[in-house]
């Protein structure tokens, strides 16, 4: 990121000159647009558990998603942290943290699945205008096998309760040998007997998911628009600079960016997530200071907008007791 910022300095000096005439209401439509966002997500939430047969209401679940964003903001660990978070929150609402579990890996299935097609409709409309070339098409061709790749992984290892128990007590044991580096004294800080009863129920309450998978249909429309909305949120940046780029190259860089933003050492992929998109966006013919400038503008808007917030609720979780429980 380092080196980028360096390479680019003198575009991104010519682009904060231009902030002054940046088109503030353009910026502003990114609070409508995140509100957006985490309606559908609670609305997904909602969906999915009442599939588990729990009702839960909609500002509960509207309140969990900003602190699950705020989880995963700060605690670089892939989302496992949030996952592991939101399980133990759901109790809160009468849901076991099995189940809250399984709705983290649902919602993350029905993301990647739902954008998918959002992927292949950005290489057609950079096609349309010529914007298509060698790397362009390895990346995207890249992101859609591993996202293939990634649900049916998912899928073949839940399916089968031999599976599923044997590859995640393999992953907690792992998991406690790198605790047990970082503290010495704790003999085994995840009980490995209790790890094995909690992938058991997980696998049941996947049954419920497979059994009942017509209702899964709106649960896959809110994470469509979840995503639609967060790719929304990134171009009407460039409109505050009043720039129409190629919707195409938004989809592509947008989903590279995350995707490698989960190996980041550091919290919400910074760096990392700021280079690869810039990356992808100059590979499809966006300026290279435009691009960052917007990438980063995007970044502290969205920050600003969400962290507040997300830590308000999640401080006052935990003085209700979420330390204690945990």
């Amino acid at each position: 990121m380092a080196m980028l910022v360096y390479g680019l300095r003198h575009q991104i000096l010519e682009a904060v000159r231009e902030l002054g005439n940046i088109n503030a209401v353009a910026l502003l439509l990114i609070i409508p647009l995140k509100f957006l966002n985490y309606d559908a997500y609670a609305r997904l939430y909602r969906g999915l558990f009442a599939v588990l047969g729990n009702k839960v209401e909609y500002w509960q679940m509207y309140r969990l998603s900003l602190e699950l964003n705020f989880v995963n903001y700060i605690l670089p660990s892939a989302g496992i942290s949030g996952i592991s978070y939101f399980g133990l929150r759901s109790r809160a609402y009468g849901i076991s943290a099995s189940k809250g579990t399984l709705a983290q890996f649902a919602k993350m299935l029905l993301l990647y699945v739902s954008y998918q097609p959002l992927l292949i409709i950005g290489l057609v409309l950079l096609a349309m205008r010529n914007h298509v070339n060698d790397l362009v098409l390895i990346t995207a061709a890249s992101l859609i096998t591993l996202l293939i790749a990634g649900t049916l992984f998912s899928i073949y290892m839940i399916e089968s309760r031999r599976r599923i128990r044997t590859f995640l007590t393999f992953m907690t044991k792992i998991l406690n040998v790198l605790i047990k580096l970082v503290q010495p004294r704790k003999k085994e800080a995840i009980n490995i007997a209790g790890a094995q009863a909690a992938f058991d129920e997980l696998h049941d309450n996947y049954r419920l998911y497979k059994k009942n998978w017509r209702d899964l249909k709106w649960p896959f429309i809110h994470t469509t628009f979840a995503n639609l909305t967060e790719i929304a949120s990134l171009y009407v940046v460039y409109l505050a600079f009043d720039q129409f780029v190629n919707l195409g190259a938004v989809i592509l860089a947008y989903a590279v960016a995350n995707f490698a933003g989960l190996i980041s050492v550091l919290p919400a992929g910074i760096g990392i997530y700021e280079g690869l998109m810039t990356g992808v966006l100059v590979a499809t013919g966006i300026p290279a200071g435009l691009s960052l400038s917007v990438t980063i503008m995007f970044r502290l808007v969205t920050m600003a907008i969400q962290l507040p917030p997300g830590y308000l609720l999640y401080q006052r979780a935990v003085d209700n007791g979420l330390r204690s429980k945990s």
